[in-house]
């Protein structure tokens, strides 16, 4: 936390995998943020971070972004401000989707994948996908805004059988 009843500040969401074996397809994984609007919190995303892109006012970056996973450490790095978020937004979902150019894979099929989600160094959360090993994609964590204006955090580890573009349409949606 950033300070007492202040909440988040600045969040790390890191995404690591082996690299595929020699000869086989790489394996590309990709966080996706979807922001919301405070009073449509589960409508349309108001816009999407991911490869190649930023927030407009460059509160969510993708610092890191691998097609591989071949490198030391985290192979996928965003930055999240929420003390710097625009009122208007009230809600941030953050996802991993599979890549599936070289043929339909699953967080079975992808070796050492593993997420985690820090402010500075406090370790909010990590998960290794087993709970999704046959999903294609997933929600990883989910930030609210309160009543003060307080973000804070909830782990929304949550499979789906999607492609990246359909999953960053549907993974903001409520509860079916």
């Amino acid at each position: 936390m950033s300070g007492p009843s202040k909440g988040l500040g600045k969040v790390e969401v890191q995404v690591r995998w082996d690299p595929s074996p020699s000869g086989r397809p790489a394996t590309d994984l990709d966080i996706i943020a979807g922001t919301y609007r405070a009073d449509d919190p589960f409508g349309d995303p108001v816009y999407l971070v991911h490869f190649d892109s930023r927030s407009p006012d460059g509160t969510i970056t993708l610092s890191r972004d691998s097609r591989t996973g071949q490198g030391f450490g985290y192979d996928e790095v965003m930055t999240l401000e929420f003390d710097r978020l625009a009122e208007v937004y009230g809600r941030v979902v953050v996802g991993v989707a599979i890549q599936q150019s070289g043929g339909r894979k699953t967080f079975a099929d992808v070796a050492g994948a593993k997420v985690r989600v820090a402010e500075g160094y406090t370790e909010l959360a990590t998960d290794e996908f087993a709970g999704v090993a046959g999903s294609t994609a997933a929600t990883v964590a989910q930030f609210i805004r309160n009543d003060s204006g307080a973000w804070s955090f909830a782990p929304a580890v949550r499979g789906y059988d999607a492609g990246p573009e359909e999953f960053a349409r549907i993974m903001g949606a409520g509860p079916a």
